[in-house]
């Protein structure tokens, strides 16, 4: 595909692991050239006024100068194609559903990326595009404070971070493929240097990704740190072996047998 025929893209996310995971995703759509990356507003707003993309995809939560507000701060500069991408439910852009491009909901689906794609390429073919971002630039920028510190609270709402914070599937680069994988099919973790490998369906996954990173991609009451380079699925526990020097030994579903440490006792009471 000639490079004037690419749509370019702008990826905005403070949060490393979804802009790595959205980064990934596009990798796969070779019409799509990923231009620059922002880890806040203000730098958003810099990349996208001297870069100037066809497309951004902007997360809407984030500290400081949010998704809105670097919308909003872009008001008599060219305006691209915006896909808005949120960690909670649509209800909390409702408002905005009529004017922008599109939404993505973390972790972002194949399909609905696709989705979002497609319509990018109709939208850049259309003369409709240009006043379509006009509207959303104008609807944002008449909010009044009231309006905005109401949508704030609704994508704050603790109730909805708790519901939507870990993820179902999992997604990471495993050699040259992604893998999607049911965080109920994982078995358990474990590191191997600089590695983490997924025990899954009888299979090892190795990427590279720290421990730390990894834990907090996963539900703690599904999954338990058993060791300082082990985490397991609690629900894959089938029996529980204390030993004499104050350690355990769990068995697996599948058989394998794994140690959990004197310093991660209390997760003992997770499995009684």
């Amino acid at each position: 595909m000639a490079e004037e025929d690419k749509i370019k893209v702008i990826v905005v996310d403070d949060e490393p692991l979804a802009l790595r995971g959205l980064k990934l995703r596009l990798a796969d759509f070779p019409e799509i050239e990923v231009i620059g990356e922002a880890a806040n507003g203000r730098e958003a707003v810099k990349q996208i006024k001297s870069l100037q993309p066809d497309l951004v995809f902007l997360d809407i939560q984030m500290p400081g100068l949010d998704g809105f507000g670097v919308v909003r701060a872009l008001i008599g500069a060219p305006a691209p194609l915006f896909v808005f991408v949120t960690a909670y439910d649509k209800y909390a852009i409702d408002a905005f559903e009529a004017n922008a491009l599109d939404y993505l909901v973390k972790p972002v689906e194949e399909e609905r990326l696709k989705d979002a794609l497609h319509r990018a390429r109709d939208a850049m073919k259309s003369r409709a595009a240009a006043s379509r971002e006009s509207r959303l630039v104008e609807l944002l920028a008449s909010l009044s404070d009231d309006d905005r510190d109401r949508i704030k609270e609704l994508i704050n709402d603790p109730s909805w971070a708790d519901k939507e914070r870990y993820s179902d599937r999992l997604s990471f680069k495993d050699g040259t493929k992604v893998v999607m994988l049911n965080a109920d099919d994982i078995e358990w973790i474990d590191a191997a240097g600089d590695y983490m490998c997924i025990h899954a369906g009888g299979k090892t996954h190795i990427i590279r990704e720290t421990m730390k990173t990894l834990q907090q991609r996963l539900d703690p009451t599904r999954f338990q740190r058993i060791h300082r380079s082990a985490i397991v699925n609690v629900k894959k526990v089938k029996e529980l072996h204390p030993h004499s020097n104050g350690e355990y030994f769990l068995i697996l579903e599948n058989g394998a047998e794994l140690k959990l440490s004197r310093s991660y006792k209390e997760v003992v009471a997770r499995f009684l």
